[in-house]
């Protein structure tokens, strides 16, 4: 196992090596062994340790000797040495720097797993190498949501994301529309994936145990009826302004300049006047936003 101090910005090459821990850029130092005592879980990172292995194998399942897989939160190696077994080369980016001990531990001198200790928000993914085109996780619950969603806009290497969050927000990442869960958040999301809530995780199998369900969540880039390059942008701005108030319809959360036009726009993709954000699937989004891309942006 190698592990490497990360920095954020894209600047930093990816080959496992020594480096600043910080989030901000600093100059190259030794990195120094992680101290050898045994953590406890840490509530302000969110961190609930998988601790079954038959849930570990259910996150990692599909990965093979092919696949680079990222992880994220490795914590004390549960899935981590699931993962070593199969595939061909891990990044795992742990935050806690008290867990790399047990990780190292539960790895047992694998060479096929490199550690960043890094936050996983402000990490460079792309600069990693070989590059990944899997993520399997038990996601730390206080990153999930902006996390997923950043690794769909800027990673699009990643093919196949398939990892534990809590189940509320396993089901507003899979939501449909008109359910209650389905907002600007699953938008986005299924803009760029297909999503699923693949099977329901019971708090007994985390240390220390949460206070409620999680959810392995399955997720394959879309290959059709996603924006095209340039376009997601301003998708985005258009889904994030017609949910701002689901109580009203759609038209009336358009910038103003879009909403003359408005109408006219849902009427050639099937809705009426009166549509509301969380009826529109988001291919109907994508089409939108190309008949009124005039005044989006």
């Amino acid at each position: 196992m190698a592990w490497t101090r990360r920095p954020s910005g894209p600047s930093r090459a990816a080959t496992p090596a020594t480096s600043s821990a910080s989030r901000s850029r600093s100059s190259p130092r030794p990195l120094e062994p992680p101290s050898p005592r045994s953590p406890f879980p840490k509530k302000r990172l969110g961190q609930h340790f998988l601790k079954d292995p038959n849930t570990a194998r259910i996150v990692a399942e599909g990965v093979t000797a092919g696949d680079v897989v990222l992880e994220i939160g490795p914590g004390r190696g549960a899935l981590t040495s699931i993962l070593a077994e199969r595939a061909g080369t891990v990044h795992a980016v742990e935050l806690d720097r008290d867990v790399l001990p047990l990780l190292k531990e539960a790895l047992g001198g694998r060479e096929n797993v490199r550690v960043y200790e890094a936050d996983a928000l402000a990490f460079d993914y792309a600069s990693l190498a070989p590059r990944p085109n899997k993520m399997a996780a038990n996601l730390p619950y206080n990153v999930a949501s902006p996390l997923v969603l950043r690794l769909l806009e800027e990673a699009p290497y990643l093919r196949v994301l398939r990892f534990m969050v809590q189940l509320e927000v396993a089901r507003r990442m899979a939501a449909r529309p008109r359910t209650k869960d389905y907002g600007a958040y699953a938008v986005l999301v299924q803009t760029l994936a297909e999503a699923r809530v693949a099977h329901k995780v019971s708090p007994q199998v985390f240390d220390p145990p949460p206070n409620v369900w999680s959810a392995v969540v399955a997720m394959e880039r879309r290959s059709t009826g996603v924006a095209k390059p340039g376009e997601y942008a301003g998708v985005k701005e258009l889904v994030v302004s017609a949910f701002r108030s689901r109580r009203k319809r759609l038209v009336n959360n358009l910038p103003e300049a879009a909403r003359g036009g408005a109408p006219k726009a849902l009427a050639s993709i099937g809705h009426g006047p009166d549509a509301r954000a969380e009826e529109l699937a988001p291919e109907d989004f994508v089409a939108l936003y190309r008949e009124l891309s005039w005044a989006i942006r």
